[in-house]
């Protein structure tokens, strides 16, 4: 009779799924979708660090990371920074444009 640990060196390990080989998304990615959602919400034209920190989500709260998420969004467009009148205060103005999930439905459609 063999031992158990014999009998386990024989199993062959699991088959890897498509969803185990996906890297992970970049985590500055990830806090700027959280922050592009929650933009789309926010009423104002404008916003800045002191509004992230009192009505944006718990994980952008930090300084460095909401403007690292805000960085991202700048390079992808749906911010650009605005005018300043202090020198130590970071705020962008937030560009308005249609939900991409409705333009590629319009796609489709046609």
């Amino acid at each position: 009779m063999a031992s158990l640990f014999e009998r386990l060196g024989q199993l062959s390990p699991p088959p890897a799924t498509k969803e185990a080989e996906k890297p992970l998304p970049d985590q500055k990615l990830q806090a700027a979708q959280r922050m592009l959602d929650w933009i789309q919400r926010w009423t104002k034209d404008t916003i800045c660090i002191r509004d992230v920190r009192q009505y944006g989500p718990n994980s952008l709260r930090n300084p460095e990371s909401m403007i690292d998420a805000a960085e991202v969004l700048v390079k992808s467009g749906w911010l650009e920074p605005a005018e300043l009148h202090r020198y130590d205060m970071r705020k962008w103005r937030i560009i308005r444009r249609p939900p991409i999930v409705a333009q590629k439905c319009i796609n489709v459609a046609m």
